[in-house]
This record gives structure tokens, sequence and C-alpha cells, in this order.
């Protein structure tokens, strides 16, 4: 266990220095999608895990389609169709998070690490309009996500980084992806934006 916390602190070390290859978006305040069109928020906001960073995709019918990285402190919007959609998260490994959207509305999730083996791991959340959820539109934790993370969008760097590890991001997308299909629905529940969860 010593071994193991010594070496995540060693990687945190080496890898924290590393330049967020995303670019600071000019337009800070979320605006509501066309009126065709659905939008979600990835927020991220933990001590846990800070120096590592994660990429998210949409996934449709196996194509994977990149989103952006998402490091500490930053958020990443995505503007879809109004549906059913499937986001992927990916570092040591992959997670998904699946969402019904409506047009016209703004969806938030909050990105969320777990210990990995080597490094932090990272899950996809979505934010509820349910008081009673730990991720809640309704808590002030959530206005302190909006309010403490930067939007960021993609650049060269981050289209480059992405081509450089789209192979890998592929085979762990066929590692997780049939796990992520053995859950049952009561769990697949609580990992899906609902249409009443867009504001």
């Amino acid at each position: 266990m010593y071994f193991r916390l010594a070496s995540l602190m060693i990687l945190a070390l080496l890898t924290g220095c590393a330049a967020n290859p995303m670019a600071l978006s000019s337009q800070q305040t979320i605006q509501p999608p066309a009126t065709q069109e659905a939008q979600v928020v990835f927020m991220r906001s933990s001590f846990v895990g800070s120096a590592i960073g994660a990429s998210l995709y949409e996934v449709t019918d196996d194509t994977i389609t990149f989103i952006g990285v998402i490091k500490n402190g930053t958020k990443v919007s995505y503007t879809t169709t109004p549906g059913h959609h499937v986001f992927m998260v990916v570092s040591e490994a992959a997670d998904f998070m699946e969402a019904n959207l409506l047009a016209g509305k703004n969806y938030y999730s909050i990105t969320t690490p777990r210990m990995g083996a080597w490094k932090a791991r990272f899950s996809l959340w979505p934010i509820k309009n349910d008081p009673d959820t730990k991720f809640s539109l309704q808590k002030s934790s959530f206005e302190g996500w909006v309010s403490g993370t930067k939007r960021v969008e993609n650049s060269e760097k981050s289209l480059s980084w992405y081509q450089k590890n789209k192979d890998s991001v592929q085979k762990k997308y066929e590692k997780y992806w049939p796990v992520w299909l053995e859950k049952s629905e009561a769990d697949l529940a609580k990992r899906t934006l609902s249409p009443e969860d867009g504001i």
C-alpha cells in the first residue's frame, strides 16, 4: 500500500507540470444552445487526482468522437442533438454516462476521481434536478462548480494529442464498454442524464 501511494505521488509530481492542451475560452458564460440542439457541460473540481488529466468522448454506434481534455478546475461544453447519447471518460481506464436530452436545454455532468492501479481513474456523473441525489442542481455545490471552473475548448494541441492517443482510447472503449453493459437498470439510471435534468 505504501509503495502504491508513493508511486501515485511521484506520478502526480511528474505530470502536474504538464500544460493543459486545451485553450481557455474567450466566452466563459455558458449560453443556452440553439433551439434544435442540446448542450452538455462537463465540469471537474476535485483535489484528489487533480494532477491527472482525463479525456472526454461521445460514442455513437461504436464510433468515438473526441470532445476534449478535462483537467481539474475546468469545464468543457459540448453541443449535440436531442435524444439518447453515450459519453465516455478515459484515463487509466474508461467509464461512461448515458443521457436523454431535450432540445434547447443545458445539462451538466461532474467528472469525479476514483483510485486506479497507478493513477486516478475517473467517472462521469449526471447532475440531477433532484435534491436527494449526491450531485444535484439544487445544491450549493453546483453553483460552486459552475463559478469555480474555467471553460476551455479544443486547440491544435488537444486535437494533436487525440490523434496520438486514439488507438489507446479505442482499446479502452472495447475493454470497458462490455462492463458498462452489465450494469443493472437501477445503476444505469443513476448514471444517466434525464430530460428533466436540463435547465
